[in-house]
C-alpha cells in the first residue's frame, strides 16, 4: 500500500495538472451518459480499469495500483451505476453494451491499444472485450475470476458459499418465502423490480448486505449496510445479468472462446480464500488461456483493498509497465 502511495504523491508533487486528471460524459445511446475519467500521464501507457459488480461503480482507490508516471490511467461507472445516467437503469444494460461502450471510450480518447484491468465482474467484462477485441488489447490484468457461469452464481445464490458463512446466509434467504427458495436469484428479481422502490430499496440492501459480507477474509460478516440509493442499484444491475445468464449465448462461453485470447499475455492475480469467486475459475482459465500466467495469493479473499492482493496487482502493473515502456 505505501509502495503505490508513493508512487502517486511523488508525481501529483512534480506534475499536479496531470496527476488531478479530468473527467467527462460521454453519450453512448439509448439515453444512457457513461462518466469518464483520466488521471496519470496522458502521454503514458494506457489502461482502461473496470470495476466490479456489475453495478459497483469505480471510486479514486481504483488508481492506486498504477505508477501515474507511466500510465494513463481511464475510469469510467459502467451503466447505470456510479455517476453514469440514468442511474439504477437496466434497459439497454446488457454485456454487449458494456463491450461497445469500451469502444466508444477507446475511440473518443484517440487510444490504438491498451491494457485492460479488471477484477470480479470486471475481469469477466474484460474477458468478454478481449475476445471481442482482440487486437485492441496488449494486456490483461484480472483479479478475483468470475466467468459467469451458472454453477458460479449456484455457489453464491443458492448455497454453496452460505455452507461457510451460515448466519449470514440465513438472513439473506429468510427473506424469501419457503416455496421460491430452489431459485432466489428469481425471487428477489421479483422483489428488485416490483415497481415499489420500498420495497426495492429493501431486498437491495439484503442482497449487497450478503455480498460485502464475504469480501474480505478477515471479514467477520458484519460490513455494515451501504448506503439506500447505493444498494438499490447495485442490486438491481447485479440481479439483472444474473437473471439473463450475463447475456452470453451458452454456459461457459468465455472458457470455450479462450483460444481468441492467444496473442495476449495477463496475469490472473485470485486470492486463496476467495468466497464469492472461488479459485476454481481463475484456475480453469489459466489452463484455457496459455499465454496467462496465475498467481494465488495466500491469506487472501475476494476484496481488492486486501494487503496481498494489492501487492500482487501493483507488481503486476510495474512488470507491464516495464514490459511496454
Amino acid at each position: 500500500m505505501d509502495k503505490v502511495a508513493g508512487h502517486k504523491s511523488a508525481f501529483a508533487f512534480l506534475y499536479p495538472q496531470i496527476a488531478a486528471g479530468h473527467h467527462m460524459m460521454l453519450p453512448v445511446g439509448n439515453g444512457h451518459e457513461l462518466y469518464v475519467e483520466e488521471s496519470g500521464n496522458p502521454e503514458g501507457i494506457p489502461v482502461i480499469v473496470l470495476h466490479g459488480g456489475p453495478g459497483g461503480g469505480c471510486s479514486p482507490y481504483m488508481r492506486r495500483y498504477f505508477d501515474p508516471a507511466l500510465f494513463r490511467i481511464i475510469l469510467f461507472d459502467q451503466r447505470g451505476c456510479g455517476r453514469s445516467r440514468p442511474f439504477a437503469s437496466v434497459d439497454s444494460n446488457s454485456t454487449w453494451d458494456l463491450v461497445a461502450d469500451i469502444e466508444r471510450i477507446r475511440e473518443a480518447l484517440n487510444v490504438d491499444n491498451w491494457a485492460v484491468f479488471g477484477g470480479s465482474w470486471g475481469a469477466t467484462l474484460a474477458l468478454a472485450y478481449a475476445q471481442s477485441h482482440p487486437e485492441r488489447v496488449r494486456y490483461l490484468a484480472l483479479r478475483g475470476v468470475f466467468l459467469g457461469q451458472k454453477s458460479e452464481v449456484d455457489w453464491f445464490y443458492q448455497g454453496g458459499a452460505g455452507a461457510f458463512w451460515p448466519e449470514q446466509w440465513s438472513q439473506f434467504v429468510n427473506a424469501i418465502p419457503e416455496d421460491e427458495r430452489d431459485d432466489l436469484v428469481a425471487a428477489y428479481n421479483r422483489r428488485l423490480f416490483s415497481g415499489n422502490r420500498e420495497e426495492e430499496t429493501k431486498f437491495g440492501i439484503i442482497w449487497a448486505r450478503w455480498e460485502n459480507a464475504l469480501a474480505s477474509m478477515s471479514s467477520q460478516g458484519h460490513a455494515g449496510d451501504p448506503s439506500a440509493d447505493y444498494a438499490r442499484a447495485f442490486a438491481r444491475l447485479e440481479n439483472h445479468y444474473f437473471v439473463n445468464g450475463c447475456f452470453f449465448e451458452t454456459d461457459g462461453q468465455l472458457l470455450k472462446n479462450a483460444d481468441r485470447l492467444a496473442k495476449i499475455p495477463g496475469t490472473i492475480v485470485q486470492g486463496r480464500y476467495d468466497m464469492i469467486c472461488p479459485p476454481r475459475s481463475a484456475y480453469d482459465l489459466n489452463k484455457a488461456w496459455s499465454v496467462s500466467r496465475l498467481h494465488f495469493v495466500k491469506d487472501a479473499g475476494h476484496a481488492l483493498s486486501e494487503p496481498g492482493i494489492t501487492k500482487a496487482l501493483v507488481d503486476t502493473m510495474d512488470f507491464v509497465a516495464m514490459r511496454f515502456r
